[in-house]
């Protein structure tokens, strides 16, 4: 697994609200590809607000390591289950047309691991929307 952090998800009980309130921060450019999940670029990184955050609902915060193919996503997932990791969504094709899964770590943090086709994962990790 490549050292990296590829997004930063909040889950929000109001996206719009959420949404509004960062642009008012001054941060622009918003991503919003339906009604639950909006995206930020940040940097290298990608900053997002999710109503349905890993299906346990708002608040709640998760972790997103993106790979640079489908494949990579089962074999990250194998890793971190080796290292002591609990799987929680195995790879599997997601309904916005990339591959996901997720596994938790042991304190339970959760991270998504996944292949985004729209999304440009540059040689040094960093992602861009």
């Amino acid at each position: 697994m490549e050292q990296r952090i590829s997004l930063v998800t909040l889950g929000v009980t109001d996206l719009a609200r959420a949404r509004s309130f960062y642009e008012a921060l001054g941060w622009g450019g918003a991503q919003q590809p339906d009604g639950e999940v909006c995206f930020f670029q940040a940097g290298g990184m990608v900053f997002g607000l999710w109503t349905a955050l890993g299906g346990h609902g708002a608040p709640g915060i998760e972790l997103a390591h993106n790979v640079r193919s489908p494949e990579a996503v089962g074999a990250v997932l194998t890793e971190a289950e080796r290292a002591g990791g609990t799987i929680i969504r195995p790879a599997g094709r997601a309904d916005w047309g990339g591959t996901t899964g997720a596994f938790a770590d042991p304190d339970g943090y959760v991270w998504e691991v996944a292949h985004n086709p729209a999304w440009t994962l540059d040689e040094n990790g960093a992602v861009t929307i």
